[in-house]
């Protein structure tokens, strides 16, 4: 059996507040099937928890103002529609302290959400969503899905 080549397609939004971004991912969730992997990259502020919070909007979880960033708890995990696994690397320094957490083990299990993973150096078939950071203060959301041939 020939290995299956994974590649993505990108879209790509501009956001002009909270309530924009929010609606974007929002939107993304609601197609999950349940067991989604969504890395998020951006800078401090550029909107990784509030996207957050729109996947959980859209699975159906119905205190969206209990989803916070997990800077402090590592990881969050929230009940919806399907479980989702709130993750934050922001503090981890070392790729060890990442692994030591142990969160691939939600791999599978629901929807896990990854704030700052360009700190993983696993290779994973996931969504990734870029958010960055414009001068005017809009945000340009880019979403990367892996599909494959």
């Amino acid at each position: 059996m020939k290995p299956k080549k994974i590649l993505s397609r990108v879209e790509e939004y501009t956001s002009g507040s909270e309530k924009e971004t929010f609606q974007v991912a929002e939107k993304l969730a609601k197609g999950f099937s349940g067991n989604e992997i969504v890395l998020l990259f951006g800078e401090l502020g550029a909107g990784k928890t509030v996207f957050a919070k729109g996947i959980a909007a859209g699975l159906e979880f119905k205190d969206i103002n209990s989803v916070c960033s997990p800077s402090y708890t590592l990881v969050n995990i929230y009940r919806g529609k399907s479980t989702i696994y709130h993750v934050d690397l922001y503090r981890l320094g070392s790729e060890t302290e990442i692994l030591d957490l142990g969160w691939e083990d939600y791999i599978g299990q629901g929807v896990v959400v990854v704030e700052w993973g360009e700190k993983l150096t696993l290779s994973l078939v996931a969504i990734r969503v870029t958010i960055e950071v414009l001068e005017d203060d809009t945000r340009k959301i880019r979403i990367h899905r892996p599909y494959a041939l």
